[in-house]
């Protein structure tokens, strides 16, 4: 690096590469996977490029993400109608069916108020999903959240509230206004998706029945009020469908005998990847492997929809380990997929629906743990701060009157909240337009 002839070679790699790209391929793609990393801002993907780096031991910001290695870059907005800085249902209705909406509303055009079940009819509006399978694809969505939850269900759901999981979730004037829950419409309005992967078991379950994997928990037994099975229901309408809830079932699959693959790991989201228990959940990387391997039988091509869901959940809470380490094995199933696929037929889009009032700085120096202290302390408070910082959010602490010591507690551990500027119980999204790679 401290050869000039070393940044010179690059630059000219670089240019290379890029005029290559000016001979525009203009095949119709006959496959397309869309990674939609939930609240993987721009701050978010340097910060994991980092870390995905240090992993590998290196200094971490010459490393490449998988993403990086993309040939092109856009930037996008992500507003709602009602909403400046948007949620995750009125994007993904945005990416997914192409028109923006209502903050917290799914399937449907801003003529939905949210919680207004009686202002759906005649608004919904399709996805890629419905058209990839009208147009005779194999279609699938792998989710490391409830496979009803925003992102995921947008592909197939039209609902004025992305709350409503299950009838159990719902106000009773939407009951009896003929809305139908998520988990119903999952199993119901796209009958045919190939392959479901995520968590979200208890809502397909009648109210108060245990859960398969923890039977002692109150928490995460069934919720659904209409006593319906809906497991069974998808299971019943499939003779050649398989549904797991077991890592082990999931990789001890015989493809070649399945043509529907229901897989619900977790009564609700699936575990963050620093906690996960690899003997019994798969990781994002393992689902999206069984996942192309079952679509890439549809000599048609397929819709894969991968949600790495849970970086924004780590944000949320303060914790920009856990949020980190989903980004990376995000990062990791792009790899994975890139090699499992061909760029002759199929496009890969990496993308976020909106990014967090995540940041880091402090003028640390070259290969600084990504987790680590800046080298100064504060010039007013004389006291050390981490270079990871959230504008708002649970880790703002104030300790006899001041910031806390940060080198007084553990900010290297995987549930550290890093401090934050204002207090509130879950940190916000951030506003700021995220980028989409494509190749």
């Amino acid at each position: 690096e401290k050869d000039p002839e070393y940044w010179r070679r690059q630059a000219q790699e670089t240019l290379r590469n890029a005029l290559r790209l000016q001979r525009l391929n203009q095949n119709v793609a006959k496959n397309l996977i869309l990674f939609l990393g939930d609240g993987m801002g721009v701050s978010t993907v340097t910060a994991a490029r980092i870390l995905k780096g240090q992993l590998q031991h290196g200094q971490g910001e010459e490393s490449l993400l998988e993403m990086d290695k993309f040939p092109f870059v856009a930037l996008a907005k992500t507003y709602n109608t009602n909403a400046q800085v948007p949620d995750s249902a009125g994007t993904a209705t945005a990416y997914l069916c192409g028109v923006k909406a209502n903050e917290g509303t799914l399937g449907v055009s801003a003529g939905v108020t949210r919680d207004r079940c009686n202002t759906t009819k005649g608004q919904e509006v399709t996805s890629i999903l419905r058209w990839a399978k009208d147009a005779g694809k194999a279609v699938g969505i792998v989710t490391t959240t409830r496979v009803t939850h925003a992102t995921p269900s947008a592909a197939y759901a039209h609902s004025a509230n992305r709350d409503w999981y299950s009838d159990g979730e719902m106000p009773p004037d939407a009951l009896e206004g003929g809305c139908k829950d998520i988990a119903r419409q999952l199993v119901e309005n796209i009958p045919d998706i190939e392959v479901i992967l995520g968590g979200g078991r208890k809502y397909m379950y009648p109210k108060n029945v245990s859960d398969v994997e923890y039977p002692q928990e109150e928490k995460h037994r069934g919720t659904r009020l209409d006593h319906r099975n809906l497991v069974q229901a998808w299971q019943d309408a499939k003779p050649r469908g398989k549904y797991v809830w077991h890592r082990r079932g999931l990789l001890a699959l015989n493809l070649s005998r399945v043509d529907f693959l229901l897989g619900l790991f977790e009564p609700g989201d699936m575990v963050y990847e620093l906690d996960r228990n690899n003997e019994t959940d798969p990781s994002l990387s393992e689902m999206v492997s069984v996942a192309i391997r079952m679509l890439q039988k549809n000599p048609r091509g397929f819709f894969l929809l991968v949600e790495g869901g849970r970086i924004d959940h780590g944000h949320h809470e303060g914790k920009a380990k856990q949020a980190l380490h989903e980004a990376v094995e995000l990062d990791r199933a792009i790899g994975l997929a890139t090699r499992l696929t061909s760029t002759q037929d199929t496009l890969s889009v990496v993308t976020a629906d909106h990014s967090h009032v995540f940041t880091f700085g402090g003028y640390t120096p070259r290969g600084n743990p990504i987790f680590g202290l800046a080298p100064m302390q504060s010039d007013v408070d004389r006291k050390p701060f981490t270079s990871i910082l959230y504008g708002n959010g649970p880790g703002y602490k104030i300790v006899a009157g001041e910031r806390e010591n940060v080198s007084a507690v553990d900010f290297a551990h995987a549930d550290y909240q890093a401090q934050s500027a204002v207090p509130l119980r879950q940190e916000t999204h951030g506003g700021e337009d995220v980028a989409v790679f494509a190749r």
